[in-house]
């Protein structure tokens, strides 16, 4: 679903060229498919969905489950509901526009959380990293699967590394990996599976985040808003680069509730 630009359009509003919000390739998508569905779950409950294409291709793999994703962004939930309505599923997965904190959604047999944990605790890091998990505890069933992909420092940041990522960046933004898997266990888990994003994943997640925008400033350098967009795309760019890469992860973790 590519975006196609010309000289008097607007700029662009969602990130069409990315299938996941988060750096996760087709492989290892398909291989969390495959596993989450093997448990025949009847319920999905995805918090910060975005438009829900891993629950989507969760249902698809377990034609007995319903599900639900919920977010804020409007737009992303619309593109959501298309997608399910493509693919035959709208039936099945309802896409609703709300907060997670303190949801009474669930449980659910199995619950996604990618890159969404903050929705679920107001504490500040790293304090939310372990809220966020005792809440995943309770809204899944007995016997069910969690999803949780959550950032984690690769390596200690140095201070100057810190002053190039996202504006008051510091080391508690994040837990090591060994703390995240240490937060999990905490809240009554056992780690079922663990994977780490591949530098690959991220690459190509940060070039369809900004893929878009660029185009579309290639073709209107002279519309209102593209100083201002230039410059928030210049900025992602070199926090990346120059801050990030390499230094922040990302950790999936299947985890399993302690009876």
């Amino acid at each position: 679903m590519t975006e196609q630009t010309t000289g008097d359009q607007l700029p662009p509003t969602h990130r069409s060229r990315l299938t996941f919000h988060g750096p996760l390739g087709e492989e290892r998508a398909a291989g969390f498919v495959t596993r989450l569905a093997a448990t025949d779950p009847k319920s999905v409950l995805d918090i910060g969905c975005g438009w829900g294409e891993l629950s989507l291709r969760l249902l698809a793999a377990a034609p007995g489950a319903t599900g639900v994703g919920i977010d804020l962004l409007a737009r992303d939930l619309e593109r959501g509901r298309t997608l399910a309505a493509d693919r035959g599923l709208a039936d099945r997965m309802e896409f609703l526009e709300e907060s997670a904190t303190g949801t009474r959604r669930g449980p659910a047999d199995v619950v996604l959380c990618v890159g969404s944990g903050q929705a679920l605790s107001d504490a500040p890091a790293p304090d939310q990293y372990g809220e966020a998990l005792k809440e995943l505890r309770r809204l899944v069933n007995p016997g069910g699967r969690v999803l949780y992909g959550e950032g984690f420092w690769e390596r200690r940041p140095q201070p100057e590394e810190l002053a190039r990522m996202w504006p008051d960046a510091k080391l508690d933004d994040h837990l090591p990996l060994d703390g995240m898997v240490e937060a999990a266990v905490r809240a009554g888990f056992r780690v079922e599976w663990l994977e780490v994003a591949s530098q690959e994943e991220w690459d190509q997640f940060e070039a369809g985040y900004l893929a878009d925008i660029e185009v579309w400033l290639a073709a209107n350098a002279d519309h209102p808003q593209a100083a201002e967009m230039r410059a928030d795309a210049d900025r992602q760019r070199a926090s990346y680069l120059t801050g990030y890469r390499g230094v922040l992860g990302l950790v999936y973790l299947t985890l399993v509730p302690v009876a």
